[in-house]
């Protein structure tokens, strides 16, 4: 992890396109600016931890989504060849 000082107004560059502008700090909170293509996503850590949970609990209802209904296609396959 790098580890910088800055002061209000004072910049950090990340690559050529990001860059990352102290716009205040007022006791133990600073407040930041971040310049960055539409491209590149920006989130809270927080934001995005829960966007990430979010996926995965969705690829796992998908994944249960498509195991019920795999057992109810037999299921009704199964049915329909006992007639």
């Amino acid at each position: 992890m790098l580890i910088l000082s800055r002061k209000i107004d004072e910049k950090i560059k990340i690559g050529e396109e990001i860059t990352i502008t102290i716009i205040d700090v007022h006791g133990d909170q600073v407040k930041i600016g971040v310049e960055a293509p539409k491209n590149v996503k920006v989130f809270r850590q927080e934001v995005f931890n829960a966007i990430q949970s979010e996926n995965k609990a969705a690829v796992v209802d998908g994944k249960e989504g498509e195991s019920q209904r795999a057992i109810s296609a037999v299921s009704a396959l199964s049915k329909l060849l006992k007639k």
